[in-house]
């Protein structure tokens, strides 16, 4: 069975506020065609929906663990665009072996990641492991 994600749905109170914020800040494509006030966004395949409502947030104190985590291709441009818009990075940029992310909260209080992964040598030129 080829079980895929297809939609993410993050609910907000303020809905074009958090469209502006994931199309502006964050940078995803927002698809020409959505149902009323539902923005769409593209994410290489699912989508992400905004709906409005109050969001779930965690309860305090809270475990620090996003409500949904983007694959980015490069960090350092997202940051600046980050800090270009004043959004809070109150942890800054974590890293291990095999990746670098940030977290912050969106307009509507959403825990969330932009996340770069580390490609290795191989990768980088070109070659499959293996």
């Amino acid at each position: 069975m080829d079980i895929r994600i297809a939609v993410i749905s993050l609910w907000a109170e303020n809905v074009p506020a958090a469209a502006h914020f994931y199309r502006d800040v964050v940078g995803l494509p927002l698809l020409a065609h959505f149902e009323g006030d539902r923005p769409h966004f593209d994410l290489g395949g699912p989508i992400l929906t905004i709906i409005c409502g109050r969001p779930a947030l965690p309860p305090d104190p809270e475990p620090r663990f996003p409500v949904v985590a983007f694959s980015i291709p490069d960090l350092d441009a997202t940051m600046e665009k980050l800090r270009a818009h004043a959004v809070n990075l109150p942890w800054g940029v974590e890293s291990n072996a095999s990746s670098r992310w940030v977290m912050f909260r969106d307009p509507e209080g959403n825990l969330i990641e932009l996340v770069e992964f580390k490609r290795s040598e191989s990768h980088k030129n070109g070659l499959q492991p293996g």
